[in-house]
């Protein structure tokens, strides 16, 4: 951890704390590249009626607006608290190169922000999760795939 590892941390920490007090959650994240922070954001769950409008996704979002990409490679994330599942995952799908946090998962437990049934959840056969999943007209889904599979002007991601 160096000195501007803090700086960016203490940033994200103090945007969590101030989140409490705007009626969001307690998490904040700030996304940084070349000692100069891109995008911040903070948990507007409740506030927004967003389930997805977590810290890390909404910094993720503004950070791919400013830089008109959808990848933000050579980027270090800095968030008050680990990242749960969808914020992870959204982490690696923008490419990020580096997490760190204060929080742990467990801390957000302690105060009922778990996302330990996740974790639980995906482990489990689709057959025996919480929520009834079933699959069906995969032949017909599949042409959207291969059209994809034989477009010459397609973006990888």
């Amino acid at each position: 951890m160096t000195t501007q590892d803090q700086h960016f941390m203490q940033q994200a920490i103090d945007l969590s704390i101030d989140n409490v007090a705007n009626g969001g959650g307690p998490f904040g994240a700030v996304i940084v590249r070349d000692g100069e922070v891109i995008a911040s954001g903070v948990n507007r769950v409740t506030a927004n009626n967003d389930p997805t409008a977590h810290a890390e996704v909404t910094a993720i979002r503004a950070a791919c607006q400013k830089v008109h990409s959808f990848k933000l490679k050579g980027c270090t994330i800095y968030t008050s608290c680990e990242p749960c599942p969808m914020c992870l995952s959204a982490i690696y799908w923008a490419g990020i190169s580096r997490i760190c946090f204060a929080n742990t998962k467990q801390d957000a437990e302690d105060i009922y922000f778990g996302d330990k049934f996740i974790y639980e959840e995906i482990e489990r056969p689709i057959g025996k999760r919480s929520i009834p999943t079933e699959q069906f007209m995969r032949d017909e889904a599949l042409q959207a795939f291969r059209k994809w599979e034989e477009k010459p002007d397609k973006i990888e991601y």
